[in-house]
């Protein structure tokens, strides 16, 4: 089954339980059970069955789940069976902890070269790399053939950031940046928005304090 086929949430669940898996695995765990896959996740039970029946039968009755296996099976899903190379578009702070970022190996996954325009920073060193000239993105990828790329500069240049990755070969990205891009259709986006995110938090806590110390003067208020 190609990976266009199974729905986005079911490949966010899949990262979820390979770091559960992984985990698991590290702390000497042979088998996980459905059951206890949910305990450690927070995804039900029956959801990660039935994200697992898009890829074929695992587990077995009685017995659970092997980590080992799964973990396998789950990497050559999310084509983590094989090291990812990145392209990392911006030498700034959120380039910078990406870099110094300690789990991406564990998932295979690797960040192959920094770019930045700044010829201030070109030539200088990004932890164990050096930046590279924005301008030779398609030169330097045509060496390391990543498909994989971060996008971490402001969003006025983010487009034009796009367009280069693009023409670079990347099908995939990172956009930390704030603005939405126009990418061809075979190209995928997924977008880091912080603000999106601690909005979203802002209103499911205040609503969660509304109704905890002050939902029935909130209702006496509007006349309910």
């Amino acid at each position: 089954m190609t990976e266009t086929r199974v729905p986005i949430p079911t490949l966010e669940r899949l990262a979820i339980y390979l770091r559960v898996l992984l985990d698991a695995h590290e702390a000497g765990i042979q088998t996980l059970s459905s059951q206890e896959m949910e305990q450690h996740s927070g995804i039900s039970a029956a959801q990660f069955r039935k994200d697992l029946s898009y890829f074929g039968e695992f587990g077995k009755p009685g017995v659970g789940y092997s980590v080992s296996g799964l973990i396998h099976c789950i990497e050559r899903i999310l084509r983590l069976d094989e090291e990812q190379p990145i392209l990392l578009v911006g030498a700034g702070n959120i380039g910078s902890a990406l870099v110094g970022y300690p789990n991406f190996r564990a998932h295979r996954l690797r960040i192959a070269a920094v770019f930045d325009n700044n010829f201030v920073k070109i030539g200088r060193p990004f932890g164990d790399l050096m930046i590279e000239d924005i301008a030779r993105i398609k030169e330097v990828n045509a060496e390391i053939g990543a498909r994989l790329g971060i996008i971490a500069v402001p969003a006025h240049a983010a487009q034009e950031v796009a367009d280069l990755l693009v023409e670079a070969g990347v099908t995939g990205i990172l956009n930390f940046a704030p603005t939405i891009l126009r990418v061809p259709e075979h190209v995928h986006v997924r977008n880091v928005s912080f603000l999106q995110e601690l909005a979203v938090l802002s209103y499911h806590a205040v609503e969660e304090a509304l109704c905890v110390n002050g939902q029935a003067t909130r209702g006496g208020k509007d006349g309910v």
